[in-house]
């Protein structure tokens, strides 16, 4: 259970800084030079000993090339697991397959990612997604007959295959147990 907790504001910096150094590849001695501020005063605030101003918080963001509120903010955890069989699931209505939705599209960006489960059996057939939508399938285990209705591939695990979501399409599990991971962007 992830309980909040107060963050000192100089560990913040300290951790900020590290990390925006690390990520820009400068030694503290380049840093300090570009940022225009003495090296100790660089290594104190690393160190979350230092009382940074807004000042050299504005040089040592400049130099960096982030945004100032990048020194002032908590990070944002950049690792997510999802179990297999957790998550949202949203079973088809006439047929036996179901979509677990991984990931959402961050701002600025529109994808978004499933995985999905299948049987044989009838068909899950799609009606066109908004235009400009183009579909990504990975076939983890089993086997499916997919694409567009006029032009479907069979896939094993394994194989992959993109083709344009805005057109009707098919997903028609051929084995028990398939799974696959979808990947759905639009351009």
């Amino acid at each position: 259970m992830n309980e909040a907790r107060s963050v000192n504001p100089k560990e913040l910096v300290a951790a900020s800084l590290k990390r925006e150094r690390a990520r820009a590849g400068l030694s503290l001695t380049e840093l300090a030079r570009r940022a225009g501020i003495g090296k100790s005063t660089l290594s104190q605030l690393e160190s979350g000993e230092g009382n940074p101003s807004v000042e050299t918080l504005w040089a040592l963001s400049t130099a960096l090339g982030v945004q100032f509120s990048a020194l002032l903010d908590s990070p944002t955890p950049t690792v997510e697991v999802i179990r297999f069989g957790e998550g949202p699931v949203i079973p088809a209505a006439d047929a036996d397959y179901s979509a677990t939705l991984l990931s959402t599209a961050s701002p600025g960006s529109r994808r978004d990612m499933y995985v999905i489960r299948a049987e044989p059996g009838k068909p899950r057939v799609s009606a066109p997604h908004a235009r400009g939508i183009v579909e990504h399938v990975v076939i983890s285990c089993g086997r499916a007959r997919l694409g567009p209705t006029d032009a479907t591939e069979v896939l094993s695990a394994g194989d992959y295959i993109s083709y344009p979501g805005d057109v009707e399409h098919v997903f028609d599990a051929l084995e028990p147990g398939t799974v696959a991971v979808m990947l759905s962007e639009a351009f």
